[in-house]
This record gives C-alpha cells, structure tokens and sequence, in this order.
C-alpha cells in the first residue's frame, strides 16, 4: 500500500534510531574497534540487514524510506526501483511494493556466465530508477551502482538508504558531482542521541563515540591497526 501519511524528518529519524537499538542492530565498541571493509577502524557497527527479521519494525521504516523519497524526489519521479547487490535488494523489493514499481537489482560484478549481466529483472532506455541500499558510509560504493543503471539507458539521479553514517563530509559531494541525491531515515548523531537519553552505556565510553563522529579521519588515524 502506498504511503499518504508523510511523518516530519526528525520523528523519522529518532524513530529509526530507536527501532535500530531496539534490534540490537547497533554497536558501540570503542576499546576493541571494528575493522570496516576498507580495513580502517571504527568504534562504532550497525547491521541494517538484522531488520528483515522484524516484521513490524521492518514496515514501519519502510514506510518512512518511501514517504522520505516520494516527499523529496516527488509523488511520480520513479519508474523502477533498483536494489544494489546483496543488503538492497530486500528493502528495494518492498520499497517497490509500497510505490508500486517494478523492482531490479544491480550485481557488484558482472556473472560469470549466461549474459554476463549485471541489472536483474527489467530495466529500459529511459526508465527513471531509484537506487536503495541498506546504508551508506562515504558514497563511494554506491557509484558503480549508478553507472550499471546508466549503461542500460536508464536514469538514475536518487539513492536511499535506511542509515547515512552522516559524519563524512565529502559523501554528498561524492554524490552531487556523479549527479546523485541521498535520502536517509537517521544518521550516527540520531544513534548516538538515543544511547545518551537511555543511558545504554557508560559516559567514558559515550565520549569517546563522540570523539569518533567529531572528527573520523582524526580517530580513525589515531587507532590504525599496527
């Protein structure tokens, strides 16, 4: 069903947030870091997949990623609704459900094999797409994304995700220069907002969280793996 109820975006963000440490889809671990794909470290870890297992939870932030795009981007700026390979492509199935659009998926390479292709399901010369995604970090990983749409012929100007890390200045810009807007339901400051007013962990350890989201490049230079 379509969304007609547009919530304002801060509810939506701290209702994000909330269900986000509801599931326990949040971790904060200054002490012993976490090693992110592009192997540098981070105090801080979510899993937005956790949230297909949540089925009340799992619409709830649906309908504000669509009422997000459809408020932003417009009631009728879409014609397919893309999921990037593998943590998008659940949440673009039913993104799509609720627009009532075709959905796709775009691989991060090429098969192997038969066609060799990298956009499953139909996609034409011209269609307007809408690429969404689990979350994002810098934007950078979303690029090849937007030009496996692009070589079909297709559009694709808008990117959504659940969660943007929000602390990285140069992901907008990443982005706007590949002529690609984000939409997002929350940020790390929106997670962090939530741990304070909680109280979930210990002040010492909320500190130095925020020492990270203050200035990434700093800490995360500051504690390279040796």
């Amino acid at each position: 069903m379509i969304p007609t109820s547009f919530p304002d975006p801060a509810t939506i963000a701290r209702l994000t947030a909330e269900a986000l440490w509801d599931i326990q889809a949040v971790h904060f671990r200054p002490e012993d870091p976490f090693i992110l794909a592009s192997g540098l470290p981070s105090p801080t870890y979510i899993d937005c997949r956790k949230l297909i297992s949540y089925p009340r939870i799992r619409a709830t932030l649906m309908d504000f990623l669509t009422c997000t795009v459809m408020r932003n981007a417009g009631l009728e700026a879409f014609d397919n609704i893309a999921g990037g390979e593998t943590a998008g492509i659940p949440f673009a199935a039913l993104v799509a459900e609720r627009m009532a659009l075709p959905m796709t998926y775009v691989r991060k390479k090429p098969k192997g094999y038969g066609r060799g292709a990298r956009i499953e399901g139909e996609m034409s010369e011209g269609q307007r797409v809408l690429l969404v995604e689990d979350l994002t970090t810098d934007g950078g990983s979303k690029l090849s994304f937007v030009d496996a749409i692009r070589e079909t012929g297709a559009t694709c100007g808008h990117t959504a995700v659940i969660f943007s890390y929000g602390i990285f200045p140069e992901t907008e810009k990443t982005l706007g220069d590949h002529g690609v807007a984000l939409h997002s339901l929350c940020t790390w400051h929106d997670v962090l907002a939530v741990a304070k007013d909680r109280a979930l962990f210990p002040a010492d350890q909320l500190a130095k969280v925020e020492d990270f989201l203050t200035d990434p490049r700093a800490w995360q230079a500051a504690n390279a793996p040796k």
